[in-house]
């Protein structure tokens, strides 16, 4: 399953590209892409599991900016 989400108050490209890197390490993402410029993020990632893997996602994207927001 591959969704998009809009992302608030993403502060840098470099945590964006921390924060691609860390959900790519989530058992189960298949990709990932976040983007600084448009404030976006897609994640592809097994269909059954991905209510789990987004909780992942959600803590890995707040350890490298706590103030980011992922709006569902």
């Amino acid at each position: 399953m591959k969704k998009k989400f809009k992302l608030q108050d993403l502060d840098c490209a470099n945590c964006a590209a921390k924060m691609e890197d860390a959900i790519k390490k989530i058992p189960g993402v298949h990709d990932a892409s976040v983007s600084f410029m448009m404030q976006k993020m897609t994640i592809d990632a097994e269909d059954d599991q991905f209510d789990a893997i987004m909780k992942q996602v959600a803590a890995a994207c707040a350890k490298v900016e706590p103030d980011c927001k992922i709006l569902m």
